[in-house]
């Protein structure tokens, strides 16, 4: 059973910096893409960020560029979304996602409807 667990949400202020956690189970990382994507209330589903299985990134959403970083562990099954410098629009829900790459060197895509498994999402409240 595919299996995803976001963490490290939270509350944080404006300029601050914030990782999540994406934890996986019941599959081997290493054959799989993985994205990070976020929601806000009332708002169209976003992609941030995303790992491909060699570790390539692609970046997402222009109002992120240069502020997240995305990274992988295949040994601890873990994908991690590091962001900084933190905005109140910044404020979602965020979750990732994962969909099976047949080949390492193929670059990751962010759009939604390519990723099978997703979590439950983590809460991110960028507040003064």
């Amino acid at each position: 059973q595919l299996q995803l667990v976001e963490s490290g949400g939270g509350l944080v202020q404006p300029g601050g910096s914030l990782r999540l956690s994406c934890a996986a189970s019941g599959f081997t990382l290493d054959s799989y893409a993985i994205g990070w994507f976020r929601q806000a209330p009332g708002k169209e589903r976003e992609g941030v960020s995303c790992i491909n299985r060699s570790g390539v990134s692609t970046n997402g959403v222009d109002s992120v560029k240069g502020r997240v970083s995305i990274s992988r562990d295949n040994a601890k099954k873990t994908v991690y979304l590091q962001m900084d410098s933190l905005k109140v629009e910044d404020t979602a829900v965020y979750y990732c996602a994962a969909v099976r790459q047949c080949f390492a060197s193929t670059r990751c895509e962010l759009q939604a409807n390519e990723y099978a498994s997703w979590g439950q999402g983590t809460q991110v409240t960028v507040s003064a």
